[in-house]
């Protein structure tokens, strides 16, 4: 299935270990290459990832793997706050 950019606005980003990430706010396009590099995710969930002064953080294309009602990206090891949260979700 094809998926307009705007479609991307807005949806949820879970890993495929079922921990919610945050919300896509924008959308980084490599124009020189003519493919989207990376989604800009906002509303971070605060349980896991340390954002000190960032708003969001970028997730590169490569770790989606599949759009749906969610975006589904692959689990990122050693990204979590504490080793409390982590030994929860690996």
């Amino acid at each position: 299935m094809k998926w307009q950019i705007t479609d991307l606005f807005g949806m949820s980003v879970y890993t495929d270990r079922a921990v919610f990430i945050g919300n896509i706010e924008d959308v980084i396009i490599d124009v020189d290459n003519k493919k989207m590099a990376a989604i800009a995710v906002t509303k971070i969930n605060p349980d896991i990832i340390d954002l000190k002064a960032f708003k969001g953080v970028k997730i590169p294309y490569r770790l989606i793997k599949e759009v749906s009602d969610i975006v589904l990206i692959r689990h990122i090891p050693g990204a979590f706050k504490t080793s409390a949260a982590r030994d929860q979700f690996e």
